[in-house]
């Protein structure tokens, strides 16, 4: 059971970052750099990628964050980055979290599946979160793909899941 679990999870989760990095790519420049608000495409993706790579760390004590991506998204007094960061940057930071879901999931047993993740308030075990992150991640590429056909009537297509 856990090994089809492990199969489908990887699929949909997989399949929710190629729907991240098509929204990325369809992205014009001049919408990447709209505002300099919690609502510009940029941070979105950032926060995103951000929570998927925190998540699928064993332990928050143990999180390093990836290439100088900075810890603002855990500033409880809400701090946007340092800086806007370009696509490339983010491209990066996106195979990063792609390579590091396909290992968590693939790496997942039975003890560490019912292991108890604490982080502030959230408790639940890891298998939940590993479902409650790409819910997360979900949550945000549809704000991204909304964005896009507000403001170039396109948005990319659905991708039901990946191998």
């Amino acid at each position: 059971m856990l090994s089809d679990l492990k199969k489908s999870i990887s699929s949909q989760f997989l399949a929710s970052i190629k729907m991240l990095e098509n929204a990325i790519d369809m992205c014009p420049e001049n919408i990447w750099h709209n505002r300099n608000v919690f609502s510009d495409f940029w941070y979105i993706v950032y926060h995103s990628l951000f929570w998927v790579d925190f998540y699928l760390t064993e332990s928050p004590d143990d999180y390093i964050p990836f290439n100088g991506i900075g810890l603002s998204e855990l500033d409880y007094d809400g701090i946007l980055p340092d800086k806007v960061f370009e696509k490339q940057e983010l491209k990066s930071f996106l195979e990063h979290c792609r390579a590091k879901c396909k290992d968590k999931i693939k790496n997942l047993d039975e003890e560490k599946a019912s292991q108890i993740y604490k982080f502030g308030n959230l408790e639940m075990t890891y298998l939940e979160l590993l479902l409650y992150n790409l819910r997360h991640l979900q949550h945000h590429t549809g704000q991204l793909n909304l964005i896009l056909r507000q403001q170039i009537d396109s948005a990319p297509k659905w991708v039901r899941k990946t191998e």
